[in-house]
């Protein structure tokens, strides 16, 4: 017995050496208002879109320009603002380009999505092709994290506007969910609820508080998507069409009075988590690593932590969370977005008033500081 837990000790050990890889931090660029998400150009450049209510474009070599023109005006309070950005499949031929973002006001708002053309520093023909109904009165819980899946439709989470939960197990209303539509906004026939009237056409999953990270494994076709629990119970799940993810009646965490908010923490056809973090993590952003600059994190989750100021590396195995490390934390800031570039690097968002752009490159690799002009700061991750 001895023997074999000293065999398991060492293959664990080696595991953890293999996954050891030296990095090098650029910041790309900063003084950013509260960037929430970055898409990659095919020129090179990046779109940040920011809470603050605009998006910037930044060039290869760091230079932001001033705020896209043409963009409308969101809601901005509290958790409300612009949200993501993201592009056309065909962006190369069409220049089109996706924003979510909060609409409307204090009374009624939402999460709306608009398309627009990108012409220079301009966005033109901007064009409502989505919004979350019922409209609330909260600033708060909107999801909002789109991405485009094989098939070209579009999958977006909402939230369950906080003071709505109930919203969530309501299969007709459009909070609490993950929605999917086609690219200009009409419902995919293939929907689960177009055809049974059980649902809105176009509610994909149910049962979410405020999802915040969504991304494809376009290896497995997995969709994944983390969610922000109450107190305790953030959650990182596998979605499934017409699945229910629980909240509020199925949830792993409490009322942030100390309350109950159901007494079940499991049900019958409720789906159960990939992995949950208790105390609550603040999950934020998420990426699967698929670039060649760093072989040890092939195919491993990337997720934002809000309250540790962190980054947490999840290995995913057979469906299952096999091992999870905290990663970035001498950067020493609220991660709100993870991203891989198309270069193979690894990209991420800082949460704050003089927010950066911070790109993870292999350190052997790392560019002469001096010659950028851009600041550094190496470590090791594993």
């Amino acid at each position: 017995m001895r023997f074999t837990s000293l065999l398991l000790a060492l293959a664990l050990s080696n595991a953890s050496l293999l996954a050891q890889a030296s990095y090098t931090l650029e910041t790309v660029a900063e003084d950013l208002n509260f960037p929430w998400s970055i898409a990659f150009t095919p020129d090179g450049d990046y779109l940040v879109a920011m809470r603050s209510g605009e998006v910037r474009r930044i060039s290869a070599d760091g230079d932001v320009s001033p705020a896209l023109e043409g963009l409308p005006a969101s809601y901005v309070l509290s958790q409300g603002g612009y949200f993501d950005i993201t592009l056309d499949p065909d962006f190369a031929d069409n220049q089109r380009i996706y924003l979510s973002f909060a609409y409307g006001t204090p009374e009624q708002n939402g999460t709306r999505i608009v398309s627009g053309t990108l012409e220079g520093n301009q966005v033109k023909n901007v064009t409502p092709i989505f919004t979350v109904s019922p409209l609330k009165d909260t600033a708060v819980h909107y999801g909002g994290k789109m991405l485009f899946l094989p098939d070209d439709t579009l999958v977006m989470t909402t939230g369950d506007g906080f003071e709505y939960r109930e919203a969530a197990q309501d299969t007709y209303n459009l909070m609490g969910k993950i929605i999917r539509i086609n690219s200009d906004g009409s419902i995919p026939d293939d929907n689960p609820y177009v055809s049974n009237g059980l649902g809105n056409a176009a509610v994909w999953s149910y049962g979410h508080r405020n999802p915040q990270g969504l991304v494809l494994d376009e290896t497995t076709g997995r969709l994944y998507s983390h969610e922000h629990g109450a107190k305790g119970g953030d959650e990182l799940n596998l979605i499934k069409p017409a699945a229910n993810y629980g909240w509020p009646a199925v949830t792993k965490g409490i009322n942030y009075s100390g309350a109950y908010v159901s007494p079940l923490r499991s049900a019958p056809g409720i789906e159960e988590p990939l992995t949950y973090w208790d105390p609550s993590i603040g999950a934020s952003g998420l990426a699967i690593y698929e670039g060649d600059a760093f072989p040890e994190w092939q195919g491993k989750l990337f997720i934002g932590a809000l309250v540790d100021e962190e980054v947490r590396m999840l290995t995913i195995s057979d469906g299952e969370v096999k091992d999870e490390q905290a990663i970035f934390s001498e950067i020493g800031a609220r991660i709100r977005d993870v991203r891989t570039g198309p270069d193979g690097m690894l990209y991420l968002l800082t949460d704050s008033e003089q927010g950066k752009v911070i790109r993870v490159v292999p350190a052997s690799d790392a560019p002469n500081q001096a010659s950028l002009g851009i600041s550094m700061t190496t470590g090791q991750g594993q």
